[in-house]
């Protein structure tokens, strides 16, 4: 069994030195944006004492553990699915990971360059949500062409095709599809949609936030509330459509 794990986040944010710890590996992780070019990639087993265990029981001659496979790539900028910054060319890189690992600045230094001259988590993870929006905006849209021919010759396509539809609405609206409790995932498993993917969000702190509890809070409220800002764009898109605004 194996997993596989995309880092996504702004350039020089702290994305291939994560890489690095968890892989052991030793790429370039340097003071100034894009200093990643070419995704990397790093596989590592899982340990598991009760591999060791099932092999005494039947016998086995090699234990292969379960590995995770983690994908470091260039820095996303907004403006990133326009062509802006080179993190929109390896999307396609992470497209087919399990899941993303989200890494958000959340420490002050000015000798660390930062993207926007300002530390803001709330503003950095909207940066990044919004371009992985709007390349799934795009991914749909260069699939509904094709579909809504096939589905002439095909009615039962009619229905995915209104549903991929109303799924490019959500996202216009804001919405990441992995928010969506009843998201049909047969029906965009071969599209490899980003915000469907789990995502866990990793903010990169100094030692200084590690022992101030206060600091931690803020920075989990902070997370909480952004959370809770998705889940009521998709609570009132909802509201839209039952009203007829949306899709009627």
């Amino acid at each position: 069994m194996s997993l596989s794990i995309g880092i996504v986040g702004l350039p020089n944010v702290g994305k291939s030195t994560l890489f690095n710890a968890l892989t052991n590996n030793d790429i370039l992780a340097a003071n100034y944006p894009f200093a990643t070019i070419e995704p990397n990639t790093g596989i590592v087993p899982v340990p598991d004492s009760r591999l060791n265990k099932l092999a005494e029981i039947y016998g086995s001659q090699k234990i292969i553990p379960a590995t995770v496979t983690f994908v470091d790539i260039a820095g996303l900028v907004a403006g990133a699915s326009k062509g802006e910054g080179l993190g929109n060319k390896f999307l396609a890189n992470i497209r087919q990971c399990d899941a993303i690992v989200h890494i958000v600045r959340a420490f002050v230094n000015n000798d660390i360059v930062h993207v926007s001259n300002e530390v803001n988590p709330k503003n950095d993870i909207e940066v990044i949500n919004t371009e992985l929006i709007l390349a799934d905006i795009q991914t749909i849209e260069n699939r509904l062409p094709k579909l809504q021919k096939e589905a002439k010759a095909k009615p039962a396509l009619r229905k995915q095709a209104e549903y991929l539809n109303k799924l490019v609405e959500q996202l216009q609206a804001g919405v990441l599809l992995s928010s969506i409790e009843d998201l049909d995932y047969e029906a965009i498993q071969d599209l490899h949609l980003l915000t469907a993917k789990p995502v866990i969000y990793a903010f990169n702190v100094d030692e200084n936030t590690l022992t101030d509890g206060a600091k931690k809070e803020e920075l989990s409220k902070e997370s909480d509330n952004y959370l809770n800002e998705l889940e009521e764009l998709e609570k009132n898109f909802w509201e839209k459509v039952r009203a007829g605004e949306i899709g009627g």
